[in-house]
């Protein structure tokens, strides 16, 4: 059976991450909430997460239905996917290894997500302004410099080189790593350009990523959802290094 993704159809947010995987790997998969039709669109998606009858429901959006299988959370999702997508070695400790990457990008999302809704996420940002604008000089200061330094002591010391960050071919960390940049460079493209100078390694990757066959007809197409401000990587120029 084909893949069901069940993610918002006008923002890439977490759903980006799976829809990477199967683009990579030319893996065929519908993504429901953007199909037309009865069986498709938002309205599909939201019954699937309400109906009494599911055993699991899923608590948000991205979830994957496999057959029976009803799988949510999306560093979930991937650990699922990623051996039956051959994106990830077949040695457990290299799975664990990028379950534990993929855990740690989901920890910065969620705070790439909070430099614009700090207090909460009912509130509009103009709500909360001059929090998110303090939320986000920490985020540029502190945050981003740890978190892509970690990333980059792992490409370094991978035993079979610093062009992956599993093993010695493509993963989904690398899928979100690659990620992770480009978001990156739409929500705080002076910090980033600042901030990547020190971080030549995940360039590198953000590159390799995005010059793959399938990847780049994936980003040429429109099946790649622009960047938005209703996603998680939002650009405020307000929230970058100043001008």
């Amino acid at each position: 059976m084909t893949y069901e993704l069940f993610y918002w159809p006008t923002i890439q947010g977490r759903g980006e991450f799976v829809r990477l995987a199967f683009e990579a790997t030319a893996t065929q998969y519908v993504d429901v909430a953007r199909e037309p039709g009865p069986h498709g669109g938002v309205r599909a998606m939201q019954h699937l997460m309400q109906a009494r009858a599911t055993r699991r429901p899923p608590f948000a959006p991205p979830f994957l239905r496999d057959g029976d299988l009803l799988i949510g959370q999306t560093a979930n999702i991937l650990f699922y996917l990623g051996p039956r997508l051959g994106l990830v070695p077949t040695d457990e400790a290299d799975r664990l290894w990028a379950h534990q990457l993929t855990l740690t990008t989901m920890d910065f999302l969620d705070e790439v997500h909070d430099t614009h809704h700090p207090i909460a996420s009912s509130l509009y940002y103009e709500d909360q302004r001059p929090e998110a604008h303090r939320r986000a000089a920490a985020f540029r200061a502190e945050r981003v410099p740890k978190f892509l330094e970690w990333f980059e002591r792992v490409l370094a010391h991978n035993p079979a080189g610093p062009a992956h960050l599993v093993g010695d071919a493509l993963s989904y960390p690398d899928l979100s790593l690659f990620q992770i940049v480009a978001g990156l460079r739409f929500a705080l493209p002076r910090a980033a350009a600042r901030l990547e100078r020190d971080a030549p390694y995940c360039v590198a990757v953000h590159d390799a990523v995005a010059k793959l066959p399938s990847v780049a007809a994936y980003l040429a197409s429109p099946r790649r959802i622009a960047f938005n401000n209703q996603g998680i990587f939002r650009h405020y120029r307000e929230l970058d290094d100043p001008a």
